[in-house]
């Protein structure tokens, strides 16, 4: 090996010496002038931290290249410039690579010279980025699901779609979703604590799009809404650049605040920082009013309708005579193997319709369930005999009122009425979502999911009281039929005042109830529960006592609004019975306004109590 002279080397030593100093004198510059332009207050800089007040709602310190990141954004700017020039990591672990996004709003900034960082090959990030499309993305909104109590409020999540091309499909596309992480050894009660007490980690995950296709049309029955949004290719670009930066990091995960919805909106805001669609969420991020907001901002084009596989059903059904019904359910019962006899007294077309209408029926009662035989086997002998026609029939659904059309989330509310020949005045509030008489456009007809629910009452006395404080109050009426046999549900909990030794006493109550419901006609929906109630703190012979009962009502849908009738009647455990029977009427006035009027007739132990009122709704 040919030695280095001492001069050649000297020269060697103060040129790297030079070029190092240079380096050192170039970040102290840049150092220098962000912090002379304030970067760190800047809201893209936030939005990538996602600070929310005074922290950020990360909780993966190896997210932060500062030790007080979390709380410090100008400690972390700082932090980030000096992990830029650090020439001892190479490879996709080096920070240029990590946090792409961060790269690039920096260099926009600063004016950063590429040539002065470091040369670093981000393979990882190359690789990804290939398999990721990043043309355009859509908002995708899988709607509102009662049978799942994360999924009630309906769920939000983005869809990444290539170029359109003759070859695309959107199923090949890419979701974007945040959820929580959940502990599947959880029950009911330790799952709701956790999901409101932040519990759970978040995490953000791109899957294929087919994958959630199949989870919510398919396994949860979902109808599913897609929005195109009108990002720009270079918005897109720091949407996908800050998801790379966002994998497996975990953040704090809240059911009613920091959702799968407020998470999407950050990620927008990030994309086009202009937009201002996280602020108005400081209480609730309820999903249908995130989209309300994204709207808001100009960001939405089209709405596409993707019909769940039990609406598509649904809809094939109705579309049935009396003869073909029977037809259908002779096919689903028979254990005949000749279908084809079953079929024969009907013209060709609907045969195929019928037959068609069957597998899927099959398959949908199957989902979720271990194989069954002699089901496999009638699915494969309908199969062939659909084969056998040249062409299927394909079914198309009409599509509902947008969700986001529907009427706002809150509500207040001003009553007037008169309980037992006293004049009261009343005061409500409710922080989400809707009841069964409310305006149902945009909303699941027989579904209520009401949370957070608070009425002041005055009396003629001008006595100032608590009349009613629900913390959750569902009912879920999904009418049965000849090919579908749900069960329809009630649960409510909170504060009550009712009539109890004497007066009208607050007590607190679980009550819940299990049923039937039928349609009797397309728009009236009658329904029977077995009802079950505790209640603590009134004057019974123990201070928690419960009671069961039976629960039946009517819905009328007219073109006025919805009524509903209703008896109900419970006998408690020391001997003492209730009945009520209660009429209410909403009167729809716009989208987000009503009057309802409501009377009542209560039979109680030695009293009986008659009540009318009328109140003024506005949604907000």
């Amino acid at each position: 090996m040919k030695k280095i002279s001492p001069f050649l080397f000297i020269i060697l030593v103060a040129f790297s010496t030079t070029v190092a100093a240079n380096n050192d004198n170039y970040l102290a510059n840049l150092i220098h002038n962000a912090k002379a332009q304030q970067l760190s207050k800047e809201k893209v800089w936030l939005s990538l931290l996602h600070y929310r007040k005074n922290d950020s709602a990360i909780t993966q310190e190896d997210f932060f290249l500062s030790n007080v990141g979390r709380t410090n954004p100008k400690a972390e700017l700082l932090a980030t410039l000096n992990a830029f020039f650090a020439g001892e990591i190479s490879g996709s672990e080096h920070p240029l690579c990590r946090f792409v996004a961060r790269r690039r709003w920096l260099t926009e900034q600063l004016n950063i010279e590429e040539n002065r960082l470091p040369t670093v090959t981000c393979n990882d990030y190359i690789e990804w980025r290939k398999n990721v499309p990043s043309a355009k993305v859509t908002l995708v909104f899988p709607a509102y699901y009662l049978n799942s109590p994360s999924s009630m409020f309906g769920h939000t999540l983005l869809r990444l779609d290539p170029e359109d091309g003759e070859n695309w499909s959107n199923w090949l596309s890419y979701a974007v979703n945040f959820g929580a992480t959940v502990d599947n050894t959880d029950n009911s009660l330790i799952y709701a604590y956790k999901g409101l007490m932040g519990g759970y980690p978040g995490n953000f995950a791109v899957m294929p799009y087919y994958k959630k296709i199949l989870e919510y049309s398919r396994i949860e029955r979902r109808d599913i809404w897609e929005y195109s949004l009108n990002l720009t290719p270079e918005e897109v670009n720091k949407l996908v650049e800050h998801l790379w930066e966002l994998k497996n990091v975990t953040f704090d995960y809240f059911f009613f605040t920091e959702n799968c919805s407020y998470r999407l909106l950050e990620l927008l805001e990030v994309a086009r920082p202009s937009a201002e669609l996280t602020d108005e969420f400081a209480v609730t991020a309820i999903p249908v009013d995130t989209v309300r907001a994204i709207e808001r901002e100009g960001m939405l084009t089209t709405a596409t309708y993707r019909p769940s596989r039990g609406a598509v059903l649904q809809s094939r059904i109705q579309l049935l005579n009396a003869d073909e019904e029977n037809t259908l359910s002779e096919v689903m019962e028979s254990s005949n193997p000749a279908v084809t006899d079953l079929l024969a007294h009907l013209p060709e077309n609907r045969q195929l319709f019928i037959a068609e209408t069957a597998y899927k029926l099959i398959r949908f009662r199957q989902n979720k369930r271990e194989r069954d035989k002699d089901k496999a086997k009638k699915s494969y002998q309908l199969l062939s005999l659909i084969n056998k026609y040249p062409v299927g029939t394909k079914q198309t659904v009409t599509a509902p009122k947008q969700p986001e059309k529907g009427h706002l989330s809150g509500q207040w509310l001003f009553k007037v009425g008169e309980r037992d020949n006293k004049r009261y005045t009343e005061l409500g509030f409710r922080m989400a979502f809707h009841s069964l008489e409310d305006n149902e456009e945009g909303f699941l007809r027989g579904a209520q999911i009401n949370i957070g629910q608070i009425r002041l009452r005055r009396s003629e006395e001008n006595t100032l009281f608590l009349q009613q404080l629900d913390i959750v109050n569902i009912f879920s009426l999904t009418p049965r039929t000849t090919f579908f046999t749900p069960l329809s549900w009630r649960v409510k909990g909170g504060l009550e005042r009712v009539y109890r030794d004497g007066q009208d006493r607050l007590v607190s109550h679980v009550s819940g109830g299990v049923g039937y419901a039928w349609n009797a006609t397309p728009n009236n929906l009658t329904y029977s529960l077995l009802t079950a109630r505790v209640e603590g703190g009134s004057s019974f012979k123990t201070f928690v006592e419960p009671a069961l009962g039976v629960t039946t009502g009517m819905l009328i849908h007219t073109a006025l609004g919805t009524g509903r009738l209703e008896l109900a009647g419970e006998k408690f455990s020391g001997g003492e019975n209730t009945i009520e029977l209660k009429y209410v009427q909403n009167i729809v006035l716009s989208k987000n306004t009503a009057i309802k009027l409501s009377a009542q007739r209560e039979w109680l132990p030695n009293k009986q109590i008659s009540e009318i009122g009328i109140s003024y709704q506005l949604h907000f």
